[in-house]
């Protein structure tokens, strides 16, 4: 039975669903296909991935090709609750409420996976954590499944690295047409729009300091450029600091930039980018923002402990009075800010990442269980077919090899 906050949401859900799926021309031609080829027939599968309408849509192309899907979160802040209730009255499994608990949290993602599924959607991680632990008895049936982000794939290549990977697993967050994309064009949108319309400030004329400039720093860096502000990158990594530089960026360390930032923004997937000694030279008013995985690339606790006043300022904004007087404001709990303080990734953007994910779940669905396990890249045919259809979809075409060129670069 499903456990959400309340189902008489339902139909705020399903409008959104609905509206999504009007812009995802991708996931509606593999759905027709789905419907036809039923390639997930007699299968379960179990996602844990940020629960708004473009993940529901997802479950609902799925459901359409045979399966039977069980839902849950994977952080507890970006669980739309409509949206949720709007996939339970669907007839789906749904176990995610706004806002619960770390303790909560784990046991819907242990219940969304005591099904026993035999494909699996992860995004950061949490899934294959617990069927390597606590929940390994579930794991029984899993041929496999489909890694959505950065910070799952960092922990997934450590499990392997460590020789403790038990289940195949696919990367889909490295294929093209999605960290290209999703990682640049929709984090830079998505982190800028919760941002924006969070604190309903201008961010032109700002110094924004980018923590991290991997795909999804650069897709904002670029986003506030864009809009007028002074951007500062920081970086551990020299070729990517270089790449800033060139890209018309300062770099400096975060030690530098913490006294020169109006509005801070991390995303790196890793621990403590600002830290206890950046808090005390940041200016009056700063603001503080996450678009990370999880919520330890702003070290809340250092905050909390310094701060003489913790108080909610407006929805989604924290205020942290410091001894001598002033204001820090961190916004959504320093977790992820496009979701938990918005509605996550464009629909277009997330049409082409979710159609990996179904074309990946199909391939293990119809091969898995003779693949070796390991952590597999994406095929390239399907990172191909989404590109293909994708730009069909926006009505453009390109050149093809002619048999001539073909010989030429493979003489």
């Amino acid at each position: 039975m499903s456990e959400i906050k309340d189902i008489s949401l339902y139909k705020s859900g399903i409008d959104k669903i609905d509206w999504v799926a009007s812009y995802m021309p991708l996931l509606n031609a593999i759905k027709a296909d789905f419907i036809k080829t039923q390639p997930f027939k007699g299968l379960k599968i179990s996602m844990s991935i940020h629960l708004e309408a473009k993940t529901a849509y997802l479950a609902t192309v799925l459901k359409a090709g045979g399966a039977e899907v069980f839902v849950t979160g994977c952080n507890p802040l970006s669980t739309q609750d409509d949206v949720a209730a709007g996939l339970a009255h669907l007839g789906f499994e749904v176990n995610a409420i706004h806002g619960v608990s770390d303790e909560d949290y784990e046991r819907h993602l242990e219940k969304t996976l005591s099904f026993c599924p035999h494909l699996i959607i992860d995004d950061g991680g949490d899934f294959i954590n617990l069927l390597h632990g606590k929940c390994r008895q579930y794991g029984k049936n899993l041929i496999g499944g489909c890694e959505e982000t950065t910070t799952g794939i960092h922990r997934l290549k450590a499990r392997k690295a460590r020789g403790e990977l038990d289940y195949t697993m696919m990367d889909v967050n490295d294929a093209d047409c999605k960290h290209l994309f999703d990682n640049r064009y929709g984090t830079g949108q998505s982190t800028m729009d919760g941002i924006m319309n969070t604190t309903n400030l201008i961010i032109a004329g700002k110094t924004v300091v980018v923590g991290g400039y991997g795909w999804c720093g650069k897709g904002f860096a670029m986003r506030a450029k864009g809009m007028g502000a002074v951007v500062i990158v920081t970086e551990i990594d020299p070729v990517k600091a270089l790449e800033a530089k060139m890209d018309g960026f300062t770099v400096m360390p975060m030690a530098k930039a913490a006294a020169l930032g109006d509005l801070f923004v991390t995303l790196t997937g890793c621990c403590d980018v600002i830290t206890a000694e950046h808090f005390d030279c940041m200016k009056d008013g700063v603001l503080l923002a996450n678009s990370g995985h999880f919520d330890v690339e702003i070290d809340k606790k250092a905050l909390c402990k310094k701060a003489v006043k913790v108080w909610e300022r407006k929805p989604n904004i924290t205020g942290y009075q410091m001894p001598d007087g002033r204001i820090i404001n961190l916004l959504a709990e320093g977790r992820l800010v496009n979701l938990a303080s918005g509605n996550g990734h464009p629909a277009e953007i997330m049409d082409m990442s979710f159609a990996i994910q179904a074309k990946c779940l199909e391939y293990l669905a119809k091969n898995g269980k003779n693949m070796p396990v390991d952590l597999y890249s994406v095929p390239q045919e399907i990172d191909r077919y989404v590109a293909l259809e994708k730009l069909r979809a926006c009505g453009d075409e390109i050149d093809v090899l002619t048999e001539k060129q073909e010989k030429y670069l493979n003489a």
